[in-house]
């Protein structure tokens, strides 16, 4: 047996060895810590935009929390119109296979581009899934449309033909074609259900429809190549796009006449309407302007501007009112606007040439 001087002497041998191991002599290394936790999953998303991208062929779904592109969506040719399903589980887009003629391009060239009708359509994608699942009738070259209240129904602008198709959702039929003005683009739903407003470019009128009989009620005239529509929350007012004009025509729904001509700064080549989410505020953008004023409701006065990018079409506002989103088809991006301030917050590459935004709850989200 070792006696308790032995033991303290290999007890200290070992310890030396121990030391000049770790650096000759220098203090032993600190223990490693422990890893890092892994870092939380990004919450869920809430809201999502959605744009077309009328020469990529695609959806692009933006995280409006983050600004940024989440997902990519083929979806066939020339999308533009895009609306949302009243659960946010599914996009409509409208495709076309007429060929693009923008404004610069004579009337007589355009007649001689090919169209494959093949292509025309209204394509169903699964929010969730972010797929197309399908593509149902949508008459000739598709350009903007709406959905019924309870989802059952599309309304759509047949650009070149001059009617508006009734589309039913579930058996994908055309279930009528109804008469409207010429060069057929905007087309919005009252917030009651019971009408259908739908802008003739070309014959400077909305024709308005009843969604219950599908019949024309009336024509209304307005602004000189009307591009869109929008009714007020309680829909007794509608917001016509006057483009050639530069102005917004306040339309009284009950009467069908016009009340009230809202001019624009100069320049201005009206657009696309969103109203904010309390009925106070009416944004339009201005196309050749590279502009989006805010018009305070119900004066019908224009406070701001501001300069947001080429030509922009497509606009829509946050759940919350807080922001807009802006697609610029020449430069492949969408802006955001900040409604407080009424500045750029940031832009947002997409596809080539987007056109049209919708905003809704991401699937699932409550």
């Amino acid at each position: 047996m070792r006696g308790p001087r032995s033991s303290l002497l290999h007890a200290f041998v070992f310890l030396a060895a121990a030391g000049l191991g770790s650096g000759c002599g220098g203090p032993a290394p600190s223990p490693r810590p422990a890893d890092s936790a892994s870092p939380p999953p990004p919450p869920p998303e809430r809201e999502l935009a959605y744009v077309t991208n009328e020469d990529t062929g695609s959806l692009s779904v933006i995280s409006t929390a983050t600004d940024r592109v989440i997902a990519e969506i083929p979806v066939g040719r020339r999308p533009r119109g895009v609306k949302l399903s009243p659960d946010g589980r599914t996009v409509y887009v409208a495709l076309s296979g007429s060929p693009k003629c923008p404004p610069s391009v004579p009337d007589e060239e355009c007649a001689k581009r090919k169209a494959d009708k093949s292509h025309d359509g209204i394509a169903i994608v699964d929010a969730a899934a972010r797929r197309l699942t399908r593509v149902l009738p949508g008459g000739s070259d598709p350009e903007q449309f709406d959905v019924s209240a309870d989802g059952s129904r599309l309304y759509v602008s047949n650009e070149d033909m001059s009617v508006a198709s009734i589309v039913d959702v579930a058996s994908g039929r055309v279930l009528q074609t109804v008469a409207v003005g010429g060069e057929p683009e905007g087309v919005r739903r009252s917030p009651d259900g019971k009408l259908v407003y739908v802008t003739g470019e070309a014959d400077a009128d909305v024709t308005v429809i009843d969604t219950a009989t599908g019949r024309v009620l009336g024509r209304i005239g307005v602004g000189h190549r009307p591009r869109d529509a929008i009714f007020s929350a309680d829909g007794a007012t509608a917001y016509v796009s006057s483009e050639l004009d530069g102005i917004v025509v306040v339309v009284d729904v009950a009467r069908r006449k016009v009340t009230d001509r809202i001019v624009l700064p100069k320049g201005s080549r009206s657009m696309g309407l969103a109203l904010s989410p309390d009925g106070t505020s009416l944004y339009v953008t201005n196309g050749r302007a590279q502009t989006v004023s805010q018009i305070e409701l119900p004066s019908h006065r224009v406070v701001r501007s501001v300069e947001v990018g080429p030509r922009p079409w497509g606009i829509a506002v946050t759940g919350d009112g807080k922001h807009l989103y802006v697609a610029n088809g020449p430069s492949n991006d969408v802006t955001v606007v900040d409604t407080a301030t009424f500045s750029v917050k940031g832009r947002i590459a997409v596809g080539e040439s987007p056109w049209g935004v919708v905003i809704g709850s991401a699937p699932g989200a409550r």
